[in-house]
């Protein structure tokens, strides 16, 4: 059994797999597989929720007539049996939110309406974090590394690249957290190069 050293910054305890794992998203071969595969919807936070609801209007243009009805059906979010806040899944495949480019690569309909300057929220902080998963607690949140098979060819690009997991996801690792926490991570990563 592996058990991954962690370490604290503030009222966070990182992984160090986080400093030490490698990772670049390599679209051209997994072609967004993590929008369309597993069991639920990208997990939302209850500020999210608010966001999703009140974008909605401007999200739908850019979104697929099946994304549009399960969300017209189910809601902008929906709350999973495990009583956790997800984003609504077509037929129980692949997020309501999902576009596809010409390529047949995955997209986020949030993330193109905010591309295209029509929004201000780029997508669920969940989405924009992987493959950091962040669990909060009463007291402190867990920050770790979640491997997932589908996404071996960006573990392979990373080690290519020699570009670590935190490097990968500093915006969405500065939005969460902040860019004075940010600076504490990097200062771990270099004691620990």
């Amino acid at each position: 059994m592996y058990l991954c050293a962690m370490f604290q910054i503030g009222k966070t305890i990182v992984s160090e797999d986080i400093i030490a794992k490698e990772f670049v998203c390599n679209l051209s071969a997994c072609k967004g597989a993590c929008c369309i595969e597993g069991e639920a919807g990208a997990p939302v936070t209850p500020a999210e929720v608010s966001i999703l609801k009140d974008i909605y209007p401007k999200v739908k243009p850019f979104l697929r007539a099946e994304g549009i009805a399960a969300i017209e059906s189910q809601g902008t979010h929906i709350t999973s049996p495990l009583d956790e806040l997800e984003t609504p899944l077509v037929n129980g495949k692949e997020c309501a939110y999902v576009t596809f480019t010409e390529t047949g690569t995955a997209s986020c309909g949030i993330e193109d309406a905010y591309n295209a300057g029509e929004i201000e929220f780029r997508k669920p902080i969940s989405c924009h974090l992987y493959p950091v998963r962040v669990q909060d607690y009463s007291e402190f949140a867990a920050v770790n590394y979640h491997r997932w098979p589908i996404c071996d060819d960006a573990c392979v690009l990373g080690q290519e690249l020699k570009v670590p997991v935190y490097k990968f996801v500093k915006d969405a690792l500065i939005r969460k957290f902040g860019a004075p926490w940010y600076a504490a991570l990097e200062k771990v990563a270099e004691e620990n190069r």
